[in-house]
This record gives structure tokens, C-alpha cells and sequence, in this order.
């Protein structure tokens, strides 16, 4: 459960039972509360001066700041919008603040006989920073006013609080991670929306492969963890944990389909008769819902089956390969959107003139920008403007690196293709079945073509230009990584994540060609032809080029995404997902990774799932996550072209000296 800081308001459409000063009972909790991601909440205020408490009527005022404002303070709204930051920081981050404000949450455990026992959680904003003092102190008020027949616990609403009550005994306040009271809940959004359409269930991989072929894009795909290969479809479900930031999420959001985590789905399909049937799948951050239809419902063919997806002629002739140092964004037309975007990283970490402060400036109704807030997350709370954009600069530049190594541009993946008219006459049959749409002969002419690709040779010049590029990574038998960066990709509408090729066990001349090769034939896949021909992407505007770095060990490694991804109006929080070794086993979804949501505006940040050790990391750690987010996000004023709030997806790699090497940045979800 998230509480959140007020930001506007809902006029009153009810009679107010908001009460101040008695005790709790369950039953009065009931009549007051709402619901709130599945579990009855109440909201309360302690008032400190006057030693009474109020507990709020959910209906009328969702928001503290504004009962308070109003009610106790008499302020006009007018009045509390021109100076909103400055109230919120003082009742929730001033040290002798006067009010304490949080939310009870009601939730239950369950004996093995099935006797249910509720408890009640107490918990504060997530930007609140209350001392260990304050914490004390706002649990024993609360404790003292409710019905003592029900346990409470204190749950902190971010790191700070945790480390502040870190020196305060258990037995003293009785307290419960977020991690644990919500890492086993039945079901979880990863991406909202609603879906109407055919339920496939598929108990496992083996049972889904069986049956791939025939999904259509009115089916909803449910499975324990979906593969990264998975068809275009109108849901996906999954029956295992997973994270927001694995690549078939990442799908699912640029698809704009609904997803989620939903445990208790073979009681669900047992219950209701669920396979096979057409329901309806909403997925919201509060609620999940899956409803049996009456019957096929009229189902109009999806918009993106009329979609075209421009791509911007590739740039073929002349373009050397080159060291990523010296590419910038303009060179996405000769080598690729990641090679690219690796350059641009360069210039804005050597130069330090880039205005990464953009997000910021931006209206925020009611207010006029965030930059004070910026200014605080900077250090210096009284820096102008001009000031704030060197202070940015120097941030990012003292926080992340960008990775060395060299570029192939695409008109070496041309020359190799022309080289060989076997390939040239499989590209030919392969065009004539797109132009035909024949998709009973695609997947076959494209899986030739592939491997075809794989064991063509490189033509001897290509190939001494590729060697000659890389010497000093070719000796000592170091360790390279051969990474895609197609021109089709990372697009408005076309996000392809996950669908090509990189290698990242490379070691020697041999090697690193056939790396080349595996990575140039990913462009030819099946399921990547496949997804382009639906856009009406065009093989014949299609090139791939290709990124060669000395392999760089990583203690951590991971994602974040700019934005929250379940609540995207969410402009506060940046979400980062990491585990031990490479990002890849993040976004493959080969294991559970740690996930935090990291607040870029007022600061903080809160564990929201542990990997599978279910140990969280150390705090010095997570702090230099917090400075990773941050940095993040003021790089999104940058590489956000169309609008500072487009979030970026960026993959990055923590070394064991804790430096930070940011291995890709791209657009999130386009």
C-alpha cells in the first residue's frame, strides 16, 4: 500500500463522519474506511498541541494536507496552494512538526485450522521523515486509542525510518517490513488496462510451446512466467512472481495490454471454468479481476493490427566503425539506437553542458516547477537556475560512466548480406511471403535464413576491418560482450525489447565473428520478423549494427526505469529492479530481483520486493541506488526528445569498487 502526499482535491459528496478524540473500535474502522489495494485503510491525524487524534472519513477527505489545511488550520485552498511544498514539509519532514500523519490498514493472517486473525498496520507517507522519537511516539499515541484486542504493527514507509528504528527493540514497537506483508499477495499489477478475450492456460513452458502457434491476438496467455518470445496478444497473466521491468512487461506496456501476477489462478479457472472461455481481464494497481463472459464478445481487430511504424532510412554508405566516445544521437540512421544513445551518454558525461534539469522546470500544478526540490536532492537549496545545471551535470558525471568500446555500423551488415547470393535469394523468398502475407511459410523461410546467416562467412575485408577495430580487446584473451543496436527498435510504438541477439561470452578473433554473425541473424528470427511485418516495418529498411566491449564483472547489476510502471502519473517515483551478476538475468526473468521505488522529488526511497534469498541489501548500498535513480532521472531531461516526462529504461552494472557503468539507456515503453 502507498500513501500518498496531497495533490488535489475532491469536493465533498457525502455527509462527513470524520471523529476526533475516541478510541477505535473495529467496527467504527469499518464505517469509516475505504479500500485500498484490496485491504480496508483508515486515515488519522495526531495533533500534537492539542493531544486529540482524528480519524478521517475515507469518502470525503482523501487527502491529510487538505483536512488539515482546512479543517484545523482554516486555511482557503488558494491559500494552501500557493505554499503547498512548504506545508507539506512541515508536516511531514519538520522535526517538531505539530501533526503526525499516517494510515491503518487492516489485514489478516490465517491459522492452519482456517481461523482468521486481523491485525491492524500503521504506517506514514512514503516522504515522511520521522526520527526514531517521532516514530516512538505516533505508535504508542495510536496504540493507547485502539481496540487492544487487535495486534498493530508499525510498517516504515521508507529506509530512512528503517534505520531510524533500527536502535528501537521489536518488543518495543512491533514492527513489519512492506516486503513482508506484501511479498505473498495472491495477485500484483505489473501493467494496467482491460481485456476482453480467450483465456489460454498453460501449466507449463512445454504446454505453451505446443500451442503457440495458434494464439491470435484475441487471447489472453496465462502461464507461470511468460517467455520473452511470446506473440503479440491482447493479455498476459502470470501465475509466478516476476517483476515489472522484465522484458515480456516491457512488451505488455508498449502493447498497452493488460498484465499481472495472479497466485491463486488454478482455483480461479477450477472455480469458474475459466479456460478456454472468454472473460473479461481488468488489472488495476487496487484490484485485479478476471469475469467469465456469456459468450465471444464483439471483438473489433486491434488498432496496431492497422499500425505502421515509420523507420528512418538506414545511412549505408561510408560510415566507419567507430569508438562509441565519438558517436552521438544524430548517428542512430548509420549504427542504431543503442550504439547510438551509448555515444550521446559520453558527450553529456565528458561535456557537462547538457541542461539535465528539464524534468524539473516543468509546471507541476499547483506548482510552478520542482526545482527547489532539485536543489535539495543537489545540496544546495538556494541555487539558481544556471547554478542548478552545473550542480546536475557534475552529479551525473561524478555517479555513472558510460562503457568503452567500438560501433559496426550497418553498412558492414550490407556488405555481408551482398556478398552472398544464397543469402540474397533467401532474403528474396522471404520478402515475396511478407508482400503475400503467407504466414503459414514466414517462421520457416525466416528460422533458413537465420541460420543461414549464422554460417555464411564474413567476406575477408568485413572481417579484417571488424579484428583490426578491437586489438587491444583482443588481447591477453580478454572477455567481450557483442551487443545488438538495430534501427528497428526503441521506436514510437515499437519498443522490440527483447527480441534481438546479444553474446556476452566472446574471447578471440573467431569468436567475435561469430558473435558478429549470431548477432546480425537475430534480425532475421521468426518472432522478430514476425512483429516488424505486423507494424508494416519493412525487411528492406531493416539493418543491424552491432557494439563490441571488453566484458566488465559486475557485483550488481540491473534496471530502472524512470517512472513508476504501474502508476504511471506517478512523477515522484523511479522504480529500479538489481541482482547479483549481469542485468540480463533481470529483464530474462531468470530470477527474482530486489525492487525498490526510489522518490527523485522530496527524496527517500522504500523496498518494495527482496530477491529470493528474501534478504535485503545494505543500507550503504541502497544509498548509492538512491544517487543511481537520481541520476536517472536528470538524464531523462536529456534523452527524452518529445517530452521531459518520457521515462527511460536504462540498464546498468555496479562493479566491485561500486561504480556505476550504465550499459543502455532507452526509451521506456514507447
Amino acid at each position: 500500500m502507498t500513501v500518498e502526499l496531497g495533490e488535489a482535491r475532491v469536493p465533498d459528496a457525502a455527509p462527513d463522519r470524520t471523529v476526533v478524540g475516541v478510541n477505535l473500535s473495529l467496527p467504527l474502522f469499518r464505517t469509516l474506511s475505504g479500500v485500498l489495494a484490496g485491504h480496508p485503510y483508515l486515515k488519522v491525524v495526531v495533533d500534537r498541541v492539542e493531544d486529540t487524534w482524528h480519524l478521517l472519513d475515507t469518502r470525503v477527505h482523501p487527502f491529510h494536507v487538505d483536512y488539515i489545511a482546512g479543517r484545523i488550520l482554516g486555511m482557503k485552498a488558494d491559500e494552501l496552494d500557493a505554499q503547498l511544498d512548504a506545508f507539506n514539509a512541515s508536516v511531514y519532514m519538520a522535526p517538531d512538526r505539530r501533526f503526525l500523519l499516517g494510515v491503518l490498514s487492516l489485514h489478516c493472517d490465517e491459522d492452519p485450522d482456517g481461523t482468521e486473525r486481523p491485525f491492524l498496520v500503521l504506517e506514514t507517507t512514503e516522504a515522511d521523515t520521522m526520527h526514531g522519537e517521532l516514530l516512538e511516539g505516533f505508535y504508542d499515541y495510536v496504540r493507547h486509542r485502539v481496540d487492544g484486542r487487535l495486534p498493530l504493527l508499525l510498517k516504515p514507509a521508507n529506509h530512512g525510518q528503517e534505520q531510524e528504528l533500527a536502535s528501537v527493540g521489536e518488543a518495543r514497537v512491533p514492527r513489519i517490513l512492506s516486503q513482508e506483508l506484501f511479498g505473498n499477495r495472491t495477485r500484483t499489477c505489473l501493467n494496467p488496462g482491460v481485456a476482453e478475450g480467450r483465456l489460454r492456460y498453460f501449466r507449463s513452458l512445454d504446454e505453451y510451446r505446443g500451442s503457440a502457434a495458434e494464439l491470435g491476438w484475441a487471447d489472453i496467455v496465462a502461464m507461470p512466467c511468460l517467455p520473452d518470445d511470446v506473440p503479440r496478444v491482447a493479455g498476459f497473466v502470470n501465475t509466478e512472481p516476476t517483476t515489472p521491468l522484465s522484458h515480456t512487461n516491457v512488451l505488455a506496456s508498449g502493447w498497452g495490454i493488460p498484465n499481472a501476477i495472479v497466485r491463486d489462478l488454478d482455483a480461479l479457472v477450477e472455480r469458474e471454468g475459466l479456460d478456454g472461455a472468454w472473460v473479461r481481464y481488468q488489472v488495476r494497481e487496487d484490484a485485479i479481476t478476471l469475469e467469465r463472459l456469456a459468450g465471444a464478445p464483439d471483438l473489433e481487430r486491434p488498432v496496431w493490427h492497422q499500425q505502421r511504424i515509420r523507420v528512418e532510412s538506414p545511412l549505408l554508405d561510408d560510415a566507419p566503425i567507430m569508438a562509441l566516445h565519438r558517436l552521438r544521437g544524430a548517428d542512430r540512421d548509420s549504427y542504431g539506437t543503442k550504439a547510438a544513445n551509448l555515444g550521446e551518454l559520453h558527450h553529456v558525461l565528458d561535456s557537462r553542458t547538457a541542461d539535465l534539469t528539464t524534468f524539473y522546470a516543468r509546471p507541476r500544478p499547483p506548482r510552478p516547477d520542482l526545482l527547489a526540490h532539485l536543489a535539495s536532492r543537489l545540496g544546495e537549496p538556494d541555487a539558481p537556475v544556471e547554478r542548478l545545471r552545473s550542480l546536475a551535470a557534475e552529479r551525473v558525471a561524478r555517479t555513472v560512466r558510460a562503457p568503452e568500446g567500438v560501433a559496426l555500423p550497418f553498412r558492414l551488415h550490407h556488405l555481408y548480406l551482398t556478398s552472398s547470393p544464397a543469402l540474397q535469394q533467401g532474403i528474396g523468398k522471404l520478402k515475396m511471403a511478407l508482400e503475400l502475407d503467407a504466414l503459414d511459410v514466414i517462421d520457416s523461410l525466416s528460422l533458413d535464413l537465420q541460420h543461414l546467416t549464422q554460417n555464411t562467412p564474413i567476406p575477408e575485408e568485413v572481417a579484417r576491418a571488424i579484428v583490426g577495430s578491437v586489438p587491444g580487446l583482443l588481447e591477453d584473451d580478454r572477455r567481450l560482450v557483442v551487443r545488438s543496436s538495430s534501427n528497428a527498435e526503441d521506436l514510437p510504438g515499437f519498443s522490440a525489447a527483447g527480441i534481438y541477439d546479444s553474446v556476452t561470452t566472446v574471447r578471440g578473433a573467431d569468436q567475435l565473428l561469430d558473435a558478429v554473425r549470431h548477432v546480425w541473424s537475430s534480425l532475421l528470427s521468426p518472432r522478430s520478423v514476425r512483429l516488424r511485418h505486423e507494424v508494416g516495418i519493412s525487411l528492406d529498411d531493416t539493418y543491424m549494427g552491432v557494439i563490441i566491449q571488453e566484458y566488465a564483472p559486475a557485483d550488481l547489476g540491473g534496471v530502472l526505469v524512470t517512472c513508476n510502471p504501474t502508476r504511471r502519473e506517478d512523477f515522484r517515483n523511479v522504480y529500479l529492479n538489481c541482482t547479483a551478476g549481469s542485468p540480463e538475468r533481470v529483464v530474462d526473468g531468470t530470477v527474482l530481483p530486489h525492487q525498490y521505488l526510489y522518490n527523485t522529488v522530496e527524496g527517500g526511497g522504500r523496498t518494495v520486493a527482496v530477491d529470493s534469498t528474501g534478504t535485503d541489501l545494505p543500507a550503504d548500498t541502497r544509498a548509492a541506488l538512491a544517487r543511481l535513480a537520481l541520476t536517472g532521472r536528470l538524464l531523462q531531461s536529456h534523452f527524452a526528445e518529445d517530452d521531459p516526462d518520457d521515462a527511460l529504461d536504462i540498464e546498468w552494472l555496479m562493479t566491485a569498487e561500486g561504480a556505476f557503468q550504465l550499459v543502455q539507456v532507452r526509451p521506456y515503453a514507447r
